[in-house]
């Protein structure tokens, strides 16, 4: 019970450090390697969580399956050309960002 309590707490904590931020405003973090794509099915918070658990297992999965990453110099430059806003939360020294811009397609 204390596990789900302090998981609950951590993503309480994590949605007000979440915030949207123009991916111009991410080119340094980009540029070091430090921005993490979270897929549009994943929930940005439940990943932000794992990873401030090292949770390295299911980090992993998400990883093989493709829905957690780096972000790929084509989609940078596609959310270069347009600003995109993006949903961002830190858990350093990685940003964790998701494109919520079309949620309702997957």
């Amino acid at each position: 019970m204390s596990t789900s309590r302090n998981t609950d707490e951590i993503k309480t904590r994590l949605n007000l450090e979440t915030s949207r931020i123009g991916w111009h405003e991410l080119q340094t973090y980009y540029a070091r390697g430090q921005v993490v794509r979270v897929g549009k099915n994943l929930d940005l918070l439940e990943v932000a969580s794992e990873l401030t658990a090292d949770n390295r297992t299911r980090f992993e999965h998400w990883l093989e399956t493709g829905d957690v990453g780096e972000v790929s110099p084509d989609l940078a430059r596609a959310w270069y050309d347009r600003n995109a806003e993006l949903w961002a939360v830190v858990i350093a020294p990685w940003v964790l960002v998701q494109d919520r811009s079309d949620a309702a397609v997957h």
